[in-house]
């Protein structure tokens, strides 16, 4: 193991410099492919079923989902290469130094929420295995398990990068084989003649699915897309950035969510039980021989998924204005994720309907913050003034207001047409479905979850329109003058 794998990343939000950047763009497939080989993937089946969809329906949204929405990731892992900075940092080039905070906050909170999901049910995961297999799964055993997986994650969090690619590639291995035995365990389960006969939804429950499928993935990641190419050399091709990232966090999504969908579509009871203890109800497929190593490839994807993202967090937590290093903007992110880790597992035990709620809600603002920057990146037509970024009479400016407002009109739009029916403290959202002629909050449209594709709609469309002159007397501005590496 080398040496800068066993050392604290020094490196924080400051552009990475040219003796440091390293690696091949088919680096990118390792994070991304542990981040998302949870076998999580297998419960996204039963959700998008819950959607009132037949498989052929559900099979079309969950491709569609899942690639498209990483493809988004793709895109803004290209800026990373560009610029060589965290994605919140280069976000400054759309929204302006200081008007870059506020997509700042909304990262932050977005990512310690799904780092805090994740541990939550790698937690649950170990305490339902360890119930099969009589070894108690009580208070004693989500308490062991709990420490276990936290340690784990704000240990790759300190650490930083060197030491999560590591991690990765190592997750990458172990949890793709034994995935691969999972599936050939239990495929007996599915009985196509069932699967085939669920009957087709309405055009309303197919664009409520793909929303959740989109939510559910590249959606959640856009925001710490470039986190990891920043370190690629910047000969690297873009096309290969792009094509690595989206296929390496695609793969193992794809085959999950369509085995998934079998699964549930065989068996309606599989399906209600998934949607109350994802993790817990797969286990109940496997032979008692196999349980182990299904905790552990269940416990070791979503720590893949947590590590990235309470890096991620950290990054937007120092962008957002906190200054403190990176390793304890990490150690920050850990505190809170352990105490919302600790409120649901011992306290709040209703947790999947939360989940919903948490990322339709979060969607929204992320959605139009991520219509922004693919609009911005698509506009340049040359790298990153670096030094700039850090600087608030820079070429990128202060705030700019077209993108500040653009979140907050969309996110404003988005809520009114978005619904969250089984989180209470949500009920306040869908205040549009009536005005709009939706048919209000009890309506067809009620579930659709409109309000994500609008943001992200309003966000590029805005950027895109009017943006372009910004942009190009930007790129015609000479640079700052001081450096970027004494700003971060």
């Amino acid at each position: 193991m080398s040496d800068s794998v066993l050392q604290i990343e020094s490196n924080g939000i400051n552009v990475i410099t040219e003796d440091e950047r390293k690696g091949q763009p088919r680096d990118l497939f390792w994070p991304w492919f542990a981040a998302n080989v949870s076998v999580l993937g297998l419960a996204y089946g039963s959700f998008v079923l819950g959607f009132g969809i037949s498989f052929w329906q559900a099979l079309i949204v969950g491709l569609a989902g899942t690639v498209l929405s990483f493809l988004a990731c793709g895109f803004i892992a290209l800026a990373g290469k560009r610029g060589s900075a965290p994605t919140m940092v280069l976000s400054r080039a759309a929204f302006g130094v200081r008007g870059n905070k506020l997509p700042s906050v909304i990262s932050w909170l977005l990512t310690v929420g799904w780092e805090t999901v994740l541990v939550i049910l790698a937690t649950l995961a170990t305490a339902t295995v360890f119930h099969r297999l009589g070894w108690g799964g009580g208070n004693g055993t989500k308490a062991i398990a709990l420490i276990v997986v936290v340690a784990l994650t704000i240990f790759g969090g300190v650490m930083g990068f060197d030491l999560i690619m590591r991690m990765q590639t190592w997750i990458t291995l172990v949890t793709g084989v034994f995935t691969v035995v999972f599936i050939g365990l239990v495929a007996d389960k599915i009985h196509w003649h069932t699967v085939s006969a669920i009957p087709g939804g309405s055009a309303e429950h197919i664009i409520g699915a793909l929303v959740f499928m989109m939510t559910a993935f590249g959606l959640g990641w856009v925001n710490s897309a470039a986190d990891y190419s920043r370190y690629l050399p910047r000969r690297s091709s873009g096309a290969s950035v792009v094509g690595w990232t989206t296929f390496g966090s695609s793969v193992a999504p794809v085959f999950l969510v369509v085995f998934g969908l079998l699964l549930a579509g065989s068996s309606s009871s599989l399906s209600t039980a998934i949607g109350n203890d994802p993790i817990g109800a797969l286990a109940t497929l496997l032979p008692t021989w196999f349980l182990v190593p299904f905790a552990i490839v269940a416990v070791l994807g979503l720590i893949g998924g947590s590590v990235l993202d309470i890096y991620s967090s950290g990054l937007a937590l120092l962008t957002a204005g906190v200054r403190v290093p990176r390793y304890v903007a990490a150690l920050i992110d850990g505190a809170v994720m352990t105490i919302g880790s600790i409120y649901v597992v011992f306290v709040k035990h209703n947790f999947v309907n939360q989940f919903e709620g948490f990322l339709i809600t979060l969607g929204v603002p992320i959605a139009a913050w991520c219509g922004v920057l693919l609009a911005d990146i698509a506009l340049r037509r040359r790298d990153y003034a670096e030094a700039d970024l850090y600087h608030r009479n820079g070429r990128y400016g202060d705030i700019r207001w077209l993108p500040v407002l653009s979140i907050v009109v969309a996110t404003g739009l988005g809520w009114g047409l978005v619904t969250n029916t089984y989180a209470g403290w949500l009920s306040w959202q869908g205040y549009l479905l009536q005005p709009f002629g939706l048919g209000g909050k009890a309506g067809a449209w009620a579930g659709a979850n409109l309000g994500v594709l609008i943001a992200l709609a309003i966000g590029f469309v805005a950027t895109l329109a009017f943006s372009r002159a910004a942009v190009r007397t930007e790129e015609a501005a000479p640079p700052a003058l001081a450096s970027a590496a004494s700003q971060a």
